[in-house]
């Protein structure tokens, strides 16, 4: 999977790949269990800083949608539960919306707990 960065774009370099990942993986480009490049390789090949990348890699994990095992590598999460995967990967879009629009969080929060209540 070749992932991109336009720094011409006013959208920061590691939300840009944030974004590409879980739409990778939302699709289903990025299986569960893809080992992801290491973070300097992907640095090297996007022409961003190591930081970007593993800003993008940390906010992934945050969410669920990765896993790092140390020196095995970042791999795309397992999930045993189909129906929780989808969850975590809507959920995941969601706070990019969050984050995309400065909304408080909690004011999302609130704003999810109103519709499971509906």
């Amino acid at each position: 999977m070749r992932f991109t960065v336009d720094a011409a774009l006013s959208v920061p370099p590691f939300e840009q790949l944030r974004t590409q990942i879980v739409q990778a993986v939302r699709e289903g480009a990025l299986a569960p269990g893809t080992r992801l490049s290491p973070v300097r390789a992907l640095a090297q090949e996007l022409g961003v800083a190591p930081g970007t990348v593993a800003r993008a890699y940390r906010e992934l994990e945050a969410a669920g949608i990765i896993e790092t095992n140390g020196r095995a590598g970042t791999f795309v999460a397992m999930s045993s539960d189909p129906a929780r995967r989808r969850i975590e990967v809507a959920a995941a879009e969601f706070a990019e919306q969050v984050r995309a629009v400065r909304m408080d969080p909690e004011e999302a929060l609130t704003v999810v707990t109103d519709a499971l209540r509906r």
